[in-house]
């Protein structure tokens, strides 16, 4: 093909923009077809749509392409993750804005007769909340107190479409970077907009891209996108690559235009095949439409994207560690400085982003750094995307502007508790991050105020914890997390840790002393004073956090040997009460014969026999069983 210049660009993105207006003129059916979805079946949904409609006689058409003369015709599209995850699959119709959720591949029969062909909304296959139903996905309470930025064409465009990318205002933002800026002012722009790195720590980019910048001197660079996420319960930059890849490179090509880098590395944990499978397939068709590669529309700009797969370690979310896999090398931090940005991958400066850092930038820089900032709070600006999960009625993925509080998020947008429990604390920030119990419910969630409160941002999970779970379990279960992963390279990491799950699994089995509280508290600080690197000084964070505001948890466990939430087995005891009935169902289901009695008696359990499985609590039908 012909080498592509910016006037050729702009003839591009205007007849894809124009195509994309005509395929307004017909139903547009997407799919989700994020990770999710897909586990729960949303491919045959899209098959089952497909052959559906071709029984009818509907023409489907693939991408933008779009013929005035087909009487009857649609696009069916595989979307990027919508978000509302505990409702997938998801079907969303265009420009009817009906969302069926839950859908199953026989509704499909039923979807192109009613809705496709008679234009008519099934509302069994709506959602519904407190007896209403919702069949627009812009009136749905999960999407509603959202403020989609980065996520606003995850659920929204083929996530695989250069053409559709482009028509949207794809890579204008790339081309007003290379020839209306110059590296210095792109820096500004980024450093205006209060943009800070969304990947844990919240150091601003701007002065990131600007210190790589300024090596002048330097003719080698580069430009690298962590994408390991290895934060339990964290899906947000999985969702944007496989969603909307295209950003994530626009904005790598962009922070490369201003830095002077010409190479790029996306690292993607091979966990994420499917991000890794999109990714690829838009670097291949950017790089064949000559946006990526060498002299980029005649500007003399050359820049190359290279994606490297990890093993799924942890510690490689750390920066030093990152690029060292990258090199081939084990993954372990180094002591800084230098830092990244002086000596990163292969000792040359380097920038170093998550997904959703890059994934913001294109709208930056077509909408302006005072866009931005008009977003969120003074020292955290934009927006943040979550992973909502635990015991939330809605799990899924967010994006709410910063400031926006847990009360907003959890119940506004999650719908509330499940089961109608009480909120005990919501956990941000991974292994890394700090839980947070209900008198912090209203503070404006932004990366100062969680710091001053005990967690942390991180990359952006947010787990919900109800009354029944136990805090003291909560935060062993993430410090033997952090033991697992750990590099070992050094001592208060690899040790330190290990004494503090020692001193957690002590506390958990009625062991411990309160003397015990103390020593462990000590330990905790020594960790975060003396570790190598930003994993291991944040790991006691869980620790830290729950005895701080959940102390009350942890001196059950020491002092009254028991678990107040009736969690940690080794304190717990089961009774039968006079509620039994004699029916014998709990002495047959017991897996060691621990209950025995008379029929229509009260029946007794031998807590010397008692393997505290719970499964003749799970199985009385007259709730006659209570654990203490």
């Amino acid at each position: 093909m012909s080498k592509l210049t910016r006037e050729g660009f702009h003839a591009m993105h205007e007849q894809a923009a124009e195509a994309l207006e005509r395929s307004r003129s017909s139903l547009n059916v997407l799919i989700c077809a994020g990770t999710g979805c897909i586990a729960s079946g949303s491919m045959k949904v899209y098959e089952n749509l497909r052959e559906e409609c071709a029984q009818r006689g509907l023409q489907v058409y693939v991408g933008l392409t779009h013929h005035g003369d087909a009487e009857k015709s649609l696009h069916i599209k595989m979307s990027g993750c919508h978000g509302f995850c505990e409702m997938g699959p998801l079907v969303h119709i265009e420009p009817l804005g009906v969302m069926y959720v839950r859908v199953k591949p026989e509704d499909c029969r039923e979807i192109v007769e009613r809705t496709l062909l008679g234009g008519e909304v099934i509302e069994r296959l709506t959602y519904h909340q407190d007896g209403v139903s919702y069949p627009r996905q812009e009136d749905i309470p999960f999407y509603k107190k959202q403020h989609r930025v980065v996520l606003a064409s995850c659920g929204a465009s083929d996530a695989e479409n250069l053409e559709e990318y482009i028509a949207k205002g794809g890579y204008t933002a790339f081309e007003k970077a290379l020839f209306d800026m110059d590296g210095a002012a792109i820096c500004r722009e980024i450093s205006d907009s209060g943009l800070r790195g969304r990947g844990g720590g919240g150091f601003p980019a701007g002065r990131k891209w600007e210190s790589v910048r300024r090596h002048i001197e330097e003719p080698v660079k580069y430009i690298v996108c962590n994408g390991d996420e290895g934060d339990p319960g964290a899906f947000m930059d999985r969702s944007i690559m496989e969603g909307n890849p295209h950003s994530v490179l626009e904005g790598m090509m962009i922070a490369g235009a201003a830095t002077g880098a010409t190479e790029g590395y996306i690292y993607v944990r091979a966990e994420y095949p499917l991000a890794v499978k999109r990714l690829q397939v838009a670097i291949d068709k950017a790089a064949a439409a000559g946006l990526l590669g060498d002299d980029i529309m005649g500007s003399g700009f050359s820049f190359h994207i290279h994606i490297n797969r990890g093993a799924g370690a942890f510690v490689c979310g750390e920066g030093s560690a990152l690029t060292a896999s990258i090199e081939g090398k084990r993954g372990m931090p180094r002591v800084k400085p230098p830092r990244t940005v002086d000596q990163g991958l292969w000792g040359k400066p380097t920038v170093l982003n998550n997904v959703e850092t890059f994934a913001n930038v294109p709208n930056i820089i077509n909408k302006g750094a005072a866009w931005y900032r008009g977003i969120g709070t003074e020292g955290s600006a934009g927006t943040k995307t979550f992973a909502l999960t635990g015991n939330v009625v809605n799990t899924g993925l967010v994006e709410v502007p910063m400031g926006a509080t847990l009360r907003e998020i959890i119940f506004d947008i999650g719908g509330g508790i499940q089961n109608g429990k009480k909120f005990k604390a919501a956990q941000t920030g991974g292994p890394s991050g700090g839980c947070i119990p209900a008198e912090h419910f209203d503070i404006p969630i932004d990366y100062d105020n969680l710091i001053a409160i005990g967690s942390m941002m991180g990359s952006g999970g947010m787990i919900v914890m109800d009354e029944d779970n136990c805090m003291v379990d909560i935060a062993k279960f993430f410090l033997k997390f952090t033991v697992d992963e750990s590099c070992g390279k050094c001592t208060p990491c690899r040790i330190g840790n290990r004494r503090l799950l020692e001193y957690l699994e002590k506390i958990t089995s009625g062991k411990a002393t309160l003397q015990d509280l103390d020593e462990m508290e000590k330990l905790c600080y020594y960790i975060k004073a003396n570790s190598l690197c930003g994993l291991g000084q944040t790991a006691p964070n869980p620790v830290l956090s729950t005895l701080r505001y959940f102390r009350d948890e942890y001196v059950a466990h020491v002092v009254d040997k028991t678990c107040p939430a009736g969690v940690c087995k080794d304190l717990l005891s089961y009774e039968i009460t006079d509620a039994c009935k004699g029916c014998s169902l709990c002495s047959r289901k017991c897996p060691v014969g621990a209950i025995d009695g008379v029929i229509k008696q009260k029946f007794h359990i031998d807590k010397s026999k008692c393997i505290k499985c719970g499964v003749c609590m799970e199985s009385c039908k007259f709730n006659a069983i209570v654990k203490k």
